[in-house]
Order: C-alpha cells, then structure tokens, then sequence
C-alpha cells in the first residue's frame, strides 16, 4: 500500500486541470517514513484521491504517473511505453529505415514525468531525471526490451548527471540489458557516432532532427558557420544540402573530434569542412562578412527562473554578433534550449539585438521541438525549444 501526501486547502485545482506536478508549497503534511523516489498517493483536503506519483526533494514534491488509483507495476510501464511506440509509429518516426533515430519517451509528454528514452538504432539510451525513474530503472528496462522486440538489442543507462547529488545514490552509467560497441546510427539517411558513455544528453540532440533539414534545403552555395556545433548535426546536413564551405566551431576539443569523425563518416575527404576548437564570442569577432548562413544553438542558457535575466542578456550579445558579422541577404538559425525562456522572452531578445546590430530583419520560420518531443496539453512547461530562421538584409 502506497503512503499519503496530504494537500493544504485549494491546492488541487491544478492537478484538477491534469497538471503533472505538485509543488512542495502546496503540501500540508506527509505520511512518517516516505523516502525520495517513493510512489506516494496524493489526498485531498477533503481526504479523497487525486494522483499518484513519485515522491522527491525540492520545489516539486510529486510527479504525477497517474491521475487513477492504480499499481505502477510491470504492466504499468509496459502500457505507457507500448503507448508512446504507437504514437511514433502513428506519425511515421519510428520502424523508418532512413531514420533509426528517435525519442521514445519525452518525460510528461507520454505520461512519464522523469523520463527520457532515446533510441540510436539497435541501442535505446534511458535517462532518469528523477530519483522514483531511477529507482524503477531495471522494471522499466525490462519492459521497453519487451515492448521494442527486434527493434532494439540494448538498453544502456545514462543518468549520472541528470539526478539530484544530494540523493547519493551513486548512480553509474552502462548497460542494463545487452551491450555493444557499435555507436553508428542513421537520421534521415546521414550517419553518425553518438557518445552515450561521456556525451551531453543521451549522445546526441534528437531533437533538432526537423530544424536540420531545414536548414539543409537552405544551405546550397552558402558559406555556413555552425556555432557550438557539438557533434557537427547541423555541418553535415548543409554539407548535404550543397553548402560551398562549412566550418564548425565549438568550445570542447571532444565535439571537435566528434564532428570530425560524423564529417568523414558521410563525406570522406571533402574539403569543404573545417572545425575549430574555440570560443564562440572570440571566433564571431574575427568572422566578419565571411558567412551568409549562421546556425546559433547555445547550450540552455537559464536552467532556473532565477538565471533569467541573464539568459536573456546573453542571448541578445550573441546575436548581436552574429547580425554584425554575417553577409547581407544572409540567413542565420538563432535558438534557445531553456525552457524558462519563453517564446516571446527569445523573440524580444533577438529583436533587441537586430536593432542593436542595426540591420532589417524578416522572420522566415518560427521553429520548434519535433513530434517525437511531444507536450502534454496540461503541462505547457514542456514546450522548451524555440528557434527563429531569419534573413538579414
């Protein structure tokens, strides 16, 4: 039997709206003995059920799994996992054999907040942002083996920097079921290496898949600068799409070798490509007029409400310079990754920095996380990407 969290008076409402978070403000008392990690009942002032979900330390106490009074057992995982299969292959992005490459569980977006699972051909990559997905690990690794059949032959787990240090679980990366060296995969017919062991995310950013073939039909004839380029995504597209030369730059020595390594892998020997390890500022300000077509896609800038402002600042200086530096009629992919920011919060700060650059500015493409990133239409929260591809005259 699952133990209580008991919610002050008209703290419901929004859970009442299938909001899947309950904030710790909004508690009036616990039941003795509930761990992090823990499934929990949430009760009402009036003593009746409302959620069910894991318990934690922090601003939010329970992420709800289930707004019925159920048990969260194998046929519980089985069920949400078989349901977010059905959705990718309803939309025709998973079972593609140009594209093996996909998010299979978008934390509250199906229904499982704390989670992710990304797969990389026969290697689906499990991340927990939650000390309760953590604790469910080998459950949930069982059933995505029984739900993915022949899709997948491995199942590795990569969640030693996505959950609280405070919990000391000593949580290790590797493989839970299978193992294999084999890190190639394919999206949308280009192949490259994903670093699941040491790479950012789950090895690679999934969710830009839509936005780089876009830039692709974009690219023919232009010279392109890939800034914070990591694993060379967006280089190898315009490669691809045509572009007359590509140059990748990045802060890590580590992206720089992987870029090199996915270049030579769908273009061996081309010319076209250079990298470059370096910081993004100091190499925009030795770039002028050399490029008619900038991809700017920073890490998360805000990771907290608290960073905001910040965020916003530097934002705008980083596009500052990229309309200062780029061609006329040229055309720059500007993006933020933090889901503090808000659409208008980005759109104010690359407006701000068109008229500080002084230059006329149109608006082609207001981009997006893609369909395998779903929302939750009760948690707006997770719309996180935004992105803007703009001409600049």
């Amino acid at each position: 039997m699952y133990k209580n969290v008991f919610l002050k008076k008209g703290k419901d409402e929004s859970l009442k709206r299938f909001h899947p978070w309950v904030f710790s403000g909004a508690i009036s008392r616990i039941d003795d003995g509930i761990q992090e990690g823990d499934i929990v009942r949430v009760i009402g002032a009036d003593g009746m059920f409302i959620a069910l979900g894991h318990f934690q330390v922090g601003s939010i106490a329970v992420r709800v799994l289930s707004f019925e009074d159920i048990e969260v057992d194998d046929e519980f995982w089985r069920k949400r996992l078989s349901s977010a299969l059905a959705m990718r292959q309803g939309i025709g992005i998973a079972d593609n054999p140009e594209n093996n490459t996909f998010r299979l569980v978008h934390g509250e977006g199906d229904n499982l907040p704390g989670l992710v699972i990304d797969c990389y051909g026969k290697t689906a990559v499990v991340q927990a942002h939650s000390v309760g997905m953590h604790v469910c690990r080998e459950a949930i690794a069982r059933q995505l083996v029984e739900v993915m059949g022949d899709r997948i032959e491995n199942v590795f787990y990569k969640s030693e920097t996505t959950l609280p240090f405070k919990a000391a679980l000593g949580q290790e990366n590797g493989f839970l079921y299978g193992g294999c060296d084999d890190n190639v995969a394919v999206e949308n017919g280009l192949k490259f290496h994903v670093d699941w062991l040491k790479g950012q995310k789950t090895g690679f950013f999934v969710d830009q898949r839509e936005n780089r073939s876009l830039l692709e039909r974009y690219s023919r004839g232009r010279t392109v600068l890939n800034m914070f380029c990591y694993t060379g995504g967006f280089s190898f597209y315009a490669m691809r799409g045509g572009a007359r030369l590509v140059h990748s730059v990045d802060s890590s020595a580590k992206a720089i070798e992987l870029t090199n390594a996915n270049v030579a892998l769908n273009f061996p020997g081309d010319s076209r490509h250079e990298a470059f390890c370096d910081d993004a500022f100091k190499f925009l300000d030795k770039a002028d007029g050399k490029y008619d077509l900038i991809i700017l896609d920073p890490p998360a800038f805000a990771k907290h409400r608290a960073a905001l402002h910040n965020a916003l600042k530097g934002y705008t200086r980083l596009n500052v310079k990229a309309f200062e530096r780029i061609k006329p009629g040229g055309i720059l992919f500007t993006f933020s990754c933090s889901q503090v920011v808000t659409k208008d919060n980005f759109r104010n700060a690359v407006f701000t920095a068109a008229a500080l650059a002084k230059r006329n500015v149109r608006i082609l493409h207001q981009l997006h996380q893609p369909a395998d990133h779903p929302i939750n239409i009760y948690h707006p929260e997770g719309e996180y990407l935004k992105g803007l591809v703009l001409y600049v005259e």
